[in-house]
């Protein structure tokens, strides 16, 4: 049976990314965000939504870039500190023994001890209520060699113990049941 329940973002699992930003250490900063995701394959495009009174907020606004720096079990905590502790009272990537990195394209620092880094520049924030949203293409990607599957040159996040968040608490990803397409996938 089926009873309501208030409407509300109950889309989950989601992944749980550490977004770093900044054009100088000077001004480098970290924000755990939650609401992120894919939006267009060609041209790569991707957003993330963030609460304008975010530390993080004003400095990409300013910059137009960001990078998306992919989580792991092995980064949970300071992907939470990250996400509680402000960049106004902070040195996330000092407090967090994190690496920041030169991007490729970006000036916003790769987090080095990411498996997956994607480098975002904005080309469009839209107002929507309690978050903004940065949509950006990307212009860069940084995946850590040894995920890429030598003989099909496939990244393979599985292999780092990717982070997710659903509704307020973190998790690993359990047992891989299928790929893509396997309801249709003729048995050999």
């Amino acid at each position: 049976m089926k009873v309501p329940f208030k409407p509300g973002t109950l889309i989950y699992p989601l992944p749980a990314v550490m977004v770093s930003c900044g054009d100088e250490p000077g001004n480098y900063n970290i924000v755990t965000v939650a609401w992120t995701g894919t939006l267009c394959s060609d041209p790569p495009m991707c957003y993330i939504s963030l609460r304008p009174e975010r530390h993080s907020y004003p400095i990409i606004k300013r910059t137009g870039e960001f990078v998306i720096n992919l989580t792991t079990v092995q980064l949970a905590h300071a992907t939470d500190w990250c996400g509680v502790r402000s960049g106004k009272d902070h040195n996330k990537f000092s407090e967090m023994h994190l690496t920041p990195q030169p991007a490729q394209v970006v000036r916003a620092p790769l987090i080095a001890e990411s498996p997956l880094n994607i480098e975002c520049k904005v080309v469009e924030i839209r107002p929507l209520g309690s978050h903004d949203m940065f949509i950006a293409n990307v212009v860069a990607v940084n995946a850590e060699e040894r995920l890429i599957d030598k003989a099909t040159g496939a990244f393979q996040l599985n292999h780092a113990q990717p982070l997710a968040f659903s509704h307020g608490k973190y998790y690993s990803l359990g047992e891989k049941l299928g790929g893509f397409g396997f309801s249709v996938k003729k048995k050999k």
